[in-house]
């Protein structure tokens, strides 16, 4: 789910949370050793939203010159179910509501674009713009997670939406306290003589606590195949995720996300070069029903 900003699309369409608070009398956690059978569960006619803000800075050192790049991206991300079967499997439309996104490099002005202020996207936005408000895929999921079908809608949304998973899978079996699942992919690493490295990675979840009904799922990559070249590990750092999912296992739903990495290479790009990314990501499940306009209203002239 984290990625580094290699395209602002890719950013905006990078794989829901309302962040539940109880007083300590008020909470109540599950008894020990008690199973959970862990399920999306959506409805046709529904409409979900997220919040999602994705943040990153990456700090560059070669040759003696040190290079900065910030980027921020808040964006409104939308599920419209349009059929579940007898199974839980569901068909929905992705696609973004709206855009408030930045990017900021050392030795250069500012550039923001906000679809909700801003009429005409800056250059280097236009691709995002084109994207707002329409489809970008039609996702067909069972009620773990995983995908069953992707059909895209947009040129736009073959980026990184086009091969992840859409939210984290979910056990088979049911789960107590302290389970853990895990989910084997792997990530092609480009080389600098054209070739490709395939590197064997593993997304691990365990179930931390669940407390009046919601799970707290924590979530760590783990690098499978051994590293031993700075470039190929600066390339994987990217791609990484460590946090916390927040589930509701009653209405079967992702409520919340947040994801953190701060990682340092040394010798990527020669032994005087470093390379400092890091990176937050959140989600976070709106339950306000009524949808942002991506552009500004037109102005009645009288």
């Amino acid at each position: 789910m984290i990625g580094a900003p290699r395209s602002l699309v890719a950013a905006l369409l990078a794989l829901g949370g309302l962040c539940l608070s109880a007083t300590a009398d008020e909470a109540k956690d599950s008894p020990a050793g008690e199973k959970f059978t862990l399920r999306y569960q959506f409805h046709p006619g529904e409409t979900l939203r997220w919040e999602v803000v994705h943040r990153a800075k990456i700090r560059t050192t070669v040759s003696g010159t040190t290079q900065t790049a910030e980027t921020v991206s808040s964006s409104v991300k939308v599920w419209r179910v349009s059929e579940v079967d007898e199974t839980g499997k569901a068909t929905f439309e992705h696609l973004v509501d709206s855009v408030d996104m930045s990017q900021k490099l050392t030795g250069r002005a500012e550039v923001r674009y906000n679809s909700l202020a801003d009429k005409e996207p800056p250059a280097g936005f236009e691709q995002v713009a084109a994207s707002l408000g329409v489809p970008l895929s039609v996702i067909t999921m069972d009620n773990r997670g995983t995908i069953i079908e992707r059909r895209r809608q947009q040129a736009t949304a073959a980026t990184s939406e086009s091969d992840g998973q859409m939210t984290i899978p979910l056990p088979e079996e049911p789960v107590a306290v302290g389970d853990t699942w895990s989910l084997p992919y792997d990530i092609d690493v480009p080389l600098p003589n054209g070739t490709i490295k395939k590197v064997k990675t593993q997304q691990k979840y365990s179930l931390a606590k669940v407390t009046d009904g919601i799970a707290e799922i924590e979530v760590a990559t783990q690098i499978l195949t051994p590293i031993h070249d700075p470039a190929i590990e600066a390339q994987l750092i990217q791609r990484e995720s460590h946090g916390t999912v927040k589930f509701d296992t009653k209405a079967g739903r992702v409520l919340s996300q947040q994801m953190d990495l701060d990682r340092r290479v040394v010798g990527f790009r020669g032994e005087a070069s470093s390379l400092h990314y890091v990176t937050r990501f959140t989600e976070e499940l709106v339950r306000d029903e009524v949808p942002k306009t991506a552009v500004l209203p037109k102005t009645e002239t009288k």
